[in-house]
């Protein structure tokens, strides 16, 4: 029997069936076996159900029949909601009865070599770790090590999301009418530290730059430290895109370390699609500190070195979102390119990260010429086309120019502009309810809401009133992606809006 549950876990580790069979004997009971003959009832009842025959069915039979099933039953939520960690083995590997898995192969069209089977495979690791432990013979310390040792009991499977008991509120069983958006680029874990202002103060030079400045050599007091996981341009748009309504899936790079892990688990519960994220061996995930000083912040940014590498999506998404990546990553952009030549349908938002502007426009010529929408802030825009501070009508034109059909320029406080369909508008940014607590991601969250909405058909004029309110809303928070918000959400701000808050032609 412990054989049985190594195979449907996948589990290699050579102490799995001996510890298994050790832990029961703790107990004095078979809990694994009886675990085992309820994934066989319950499997047994939906293979029945489908009319797949029990005995001689092959396991690329059976995948192919619960994708039919996912596709053509209304009554598939009711049909799987018993086995959130039933699978069955096969000599090819194990196939998953978990609805999220069978929702996800059939939604996504993935083949049957690589059909996803995780989610099950956590949930019966979940309710195995909870079984022993409610065993008063079992949760004793040397089990618990044992479970820990053969990857039973692993820490991220505590939390991990149920999709059968969250899905008459979080899912969309006929999300294949979502439109889809890949964004591309890097993770990182920010430390927001707070400053003190009565040891902190801000020193201007004549020509006008200005630096942070700190007693050296000192012990200056901060207020407080705030950790904010799985940030960055791209993971904050995924984030933004998912609580919108589009099918949100991020290609990204960590280590296999504790951060990466905990970024990897907190997109998941967010709904965005992971898949395409790359964990390293050997490698720390990215990790900044954020230095608060009132609403503004500056950031310590340090960025491992990944292999990057274009990994492309199961399914072909109908928009591509490209932000920061680090300084090693052109190989990647050359392989997007790749991409983007193959599936000339799929349209290109490109924000430009740290090295995109490092590397100048002449590099990037090929990505701009290939941009449907650029999304950066005035002197961004300076910096990219050479063009002028004073003349926005310029610097749109000298970006269009580039070749993005779409150019939207931010201007903080002055609100935003944007060039398309041969004209120029200005929206003023939504008023904000109480002062600013901090910055961070209001970019992000402007430029996800401009691409999210013209995902879901809207106009750009419509885009355009919908993006400062989730800025706005984002500020009020600590971090890049507590404060975004959700369709209906941003509807309510804008019914509320005030009479001013248009768009308006320059």
């Amino acid at each position: 029997m412990s054989r049985f549950l190594r195979d449907i876990l996948g589990n290699k580790n050579p102490l799995f069936t001996r510890y298994i069979t050790e832990m029961e004997r703790s107990a004095g009971e078979a809990i694994a076996s009886k675990t085992i003959g309820e994934v066989l009832e319950r499997s047994h009842a939906v293979m029945r159900r489908i009319g797949v025959a029990t005995a001689n069915t092959n396991a690329e039979e059976l995948y192919y029949a619960l994708c039919a099933a996912a596709s053509n039953d209304d009554d598939i939520e009711d049909l799987l909601k018993r086995t959130s960690w039933s699978l069955l083995p096969f000599v090819d590997g194990p196939v998953s009865f978990n609805l999220q898995d069978v929702v996800d192969n059939a939604h996504h069209e993935i083949p049957f070599s690589s059909r996803r089977v995780s989610h099950g495979q956590r949930q019966l690791r979940r309710e195995l770790t909870r079984r022993f432990s409610d065993h008063k013979r079992t949760y004793t310390p040397r089990i618990v090590n044992m479970a820990k040792d053969i990857g039973l009991n692993l820490k991220n499977d505590k939390d991990f999301r149920d999709l059968a008991a969250e899905l008459p509120k979080r899912v969309d069983l006929n999300s294949t009418s979502k439109p889809s958006i890949l964004a591309v680029g890097d993770v990182f874990t920010d430390a927001f530290i707070k400053l003190s202002e009565d040891s902190t103060k801000i020193i201007t030079e004549k020509d006008g730059s200005e630096w942070l400045a700190l007693p050296f050599g000192q012990k200056p007091p901060y207020d407080q430290v705030d950790i904010v996981r799985s940030v960055g341009p791209s993971p904050n748009v995924a984030v933004s895109a998912a609580r919108l309504g589009l099918d949100a899936h991020l290609m990204a790079w960590v280590g296999d370390d504790a951060v990466g892990e905990e970024a990897i688990d907190y997109l998941g519960k967010e709904g965005v699609d992971v898949d395409a994220i790359v964990t390293e061996k050997g490698k720390m995930t990215s990790y900044w500190y954020v230095l608060r000083y009132g609403a503004d912040r500056t950031m310590l940014v340090k960025s491992e070195k990944y292999k990057y590498k274009w990994k492309s999506p199961k399914r072909v998404p109908d928009w591509i979102y490209l932000s920061y990546t680090g300084e090693d990553s052109w190989p990647l952009h050359e392989e997007a390119l790749e991409y983007l030549e193959k599936h000339k349908n799929v349209k290109l938002a490109f924000q430009p990260g740290t090295f995109h502007f490092k590397w100048g426009t002449k590099k990037l010529k090929k990505i701009y010429a290939r941009s449907y929408i650029t999304i950066m802030n005035r002197e961004e825009a300076m910096d990219v086309t050479g063009e002028g501070y004073d003349d926005i009508k310029k610097l749109a034109d000298a970006l269009h120019a580039l070749g993005p059909e779409i150019a939207v320029i931010t201007d903080g406080e002055k609100g935003s502009y944007a060039s398309f369909d041969g004209k120029l508008v200005t929206i003023p940014n939504y008023p904000d309810p109480a002062p600013p607590l901090d910055r961070t991601g209001a970019g992000d969250a402007f430029a996800s809401t401009i691409v999210s909405a013209l995902a879901l058909g809207k106009t750009m004029e419509e885009a355009l009133t919908w993006a400062p309110i989730n800025s706005m809303n984002v500020v009020q928070h600590i971090g890049a992606q507590k404060g975004l918000l959700t369709l209906p959400q941003i509807k309510k701000h804008l019914k509320d809006a005030p009479n001013n808050y248009k768009v308006t032609d320059l």
